[in-house]
């Protein structure tokens, strides 16, 4: 099987590569190793395989139409898996554009690009922020996501909402998948998990939003990637009798699917501050703050919809997480 996975460099887009790349695959990835974030833990990711023999990297941007069209024309993939994106809920704030290059251009060049070619299946990265002002919990899919509170949930509702036109107009297979709160080694550095490590080793303050009180639904990275991987193996088919009065907006009569991928278990976020805390053996200093733009007060994934599907479970708890971020971190950056 001929992969294309977008954002190769990032987080997940380099832990799906070695998933991938073990399972047999071959694997075109690309990226275009913005400095939204340190390039050096970018191109760290991409050097634990860039020498595999089925894998080649491509420096690309997806918003770059005419790059984009000629990677699809030559290349001819089987399935896509689209991670690439602009990332960040407050930086949405600070910089919008980037958001609509990225995550807008950016996609539909994608969409773009597998309806040309005929790609199987497109897998693309949504989010839990889509569920923006949802106070029900669990989160599920059938839930109305029309209220998010960023411009980057707002991308990633319409992202969702694209991929539904290409397949309903032109029998493109998509699914997109809502990542709640990914952590652990090779992590982003703009997120809580790696910005509370580094500053507790480094002996600086930490800032806690809505004075400790928020929820998150943390999850794995390995976790993640299974369920990514296995969603990819599901193709989503044509469903005459799906009806929009009755039917979940998850689902569709085209070859249509969105699912949550969480852990399915939020930790309070003082709980997950003392993991790391424990593992590194240090106090952190805190400071406690009001909740900040953007933010919501508790994600929770109901998974349900994709265990069914694919036979998804997260196994790795928060102590054996964490453990392993602190452990990665203590290493890379000895």
């Amino acid at each position: 099987m001929k992969y294309l996975v977008t954002g190769a460099a990032g987080f997940i887009g380099a832990a799906t590569c070695q998933k991938l790349l073990a399972a047999g695959n071959d694997v075109i990835g690309i990226d275009n190793l913005n400095d939204y974030y340190d390039v050096n833990l970018k191109l760290a990711r991409l050097a634990q395989f860039e020498s595999h023999e089925r894998f080649s990297f491509k420096k690309l941007d997806i918003a770059n139409r005419e790059d984009i069209a000629e990677l699809f024309k030559t290349q001819k993939f089987d399935r896509v898996i689209h991670l690439a994106a602009q990332a960040g809920v407050r930086y949405s704030i600070e910089n919008p554009d980037s958001y609509a290059d990225s995550n807008l251009v950016g996609h539909l060049n994608i969409l773009e690009g597998c309806r040309h070619n005929q790609v199987a299946h497109l897998v693309y990265a949504s989010s839990s922020s889509v569920y923006g002002l949802n106070e029900k919990t669990p989160f599920a899919t059938t839930d109305s996501v029309d209220h998010p509170v960023s411009f980057y949930a707002a991308t990633k509702k319409a992202n969702e909402l694209m991929a539904h036109s290409y397949s309903h107009l032109y029998d493109l297979p998509t699914t997109g998948l809502r990542f709640f709160t990914v952590y652990g080694p090779w992590g982003r550095p703009d997120m809580a998990p790696f910005i509370f490590t580094k500053k507790m080793l480094a002996g600086d303050t930490i800032d806690i939003n809505n004075n400790g009180d928020m929820w998150r639904d943390f999850t794995y990275i390995d976790d993640i990637v299974e369920g990514v991987v296995r969603a990819a193996d599901v193709i989503p088919e044509r469903d005459n009798n799906w009806r929009v009065e009755t039917g979940s907006p998850a689902t569709s009569s085209a070859p249509y699917r969105v699912y949550n991928i969480g852990h399915g278990s939020p930790i309070n976020l003082m709980k997950f501050i003392e993991s790391i805390e424990s593992e590194l053996g240090i106090e952190a200093k805190k400071n406690f703050r009001e909740m900040q733009a953007g933010d919501v007060y508790k994600t929770f994934a109901d998974t349900q919809d994709l265990f069914t599907a694919t036979g998804y479970k997260p196994a790795v708890g928060v102590e054996e997480g964490v453990a392993k971020l602190v452990s990665w971190y203590k290493s890379f950056y000895a």
